[in-house]
């Protein structure tokens, strides 16, 4: 997981309540095993017609809004199931943040353990920040982690708020494989202890393939 500390990027604007994770990215797109290659269906029957067809004026699709990176949208977003594959598709599409007034637990929660940043502000001011990202061409904010703010250059400025162990993650790069590592010196000496270990050195075995039988 890669460390996040300050992000800057385009906006686009999700004008849109509720987002549920079926619509992030529908379930007939869930067969892949890898964590890539998600990012082409995302809000995939948004942005085609029942016949395969691409709706030209989906705001990811309009050119204005191509390579954004911060998603900005309405209350709730991510409810529904807990797929992981949601958090998956948007960073693969490109998206570093989401801001919004309020998200489902369990997608935030998917985000935090993906390096994905989600920032909850008030109604008032995302919806600020969306009515300048839907009247300025370019318009892009500045996600800074270490201070927990957001800012553009026209004077707009906001505090995010997010748990001190999650922000430590995040700023470090640490997923729960990473967090587990930190502590490998330990775990090891404390399988060195374990009686299993024991038996296995004094019946000259492989600890490792005692354990495996």
């Amino acid at each position: 997981m890669k460390p996040f500390r300050v992000h800057k990027g385009r906006v686009a604007p999700l004008d849109r309540h509720n987002v549920d994770t079926d619509q992030i990215i529908p379930k007939q797109f869930l067969k892949r095993i890898e964590r890539t290659g998600f990012g082409e269906f995302l809000f995939y029957d948004w942005r085609h017609t029942q016949d395969g067809k691409r709706v030209p004026d989906f705001v990811l699709d309009q050119p204005r809004y191509q390579a954004a990176s911060i998603l900005v949208a309405g209350k709730n977003f991510g409810c529904g199931s807990s797929r992981e594959h949601a958090v998956w598709a948007l960073a693969d599409f490109g998206f570093h943040v989401v801001i919004a007034p309020s998200f489902a637990d369990i997608f935030a929660n998917n985000g935090l353990k993906n390096g994905f940043l989600t920032v909850v502000l008030p109604e008032k001011q995302v919806s600020e920040i969306m009515k300048r990202s839907q009247e300025q061409n370019d318009y892009h904010l500045t996600v800074d982690l270490e201070q927990q703010r957001v800012h553009d250059e026209h004077g707009l400025s906001g505090t995010f708020q997010i748990d001190e162990f999650s922000r430590h993650c995040l700023l470090e790069g640490l997923d729960d494989i990473a967090l587990t590592l930190q502590h490998e010196a330990d775990i090891a000496a404390y399988e060195a202890k374990h009686p299993m270990a024991a038996y296995a050195a004094h019946e000259g075995q492989n600890p490792k393939e005692t354990r495996d039988r």
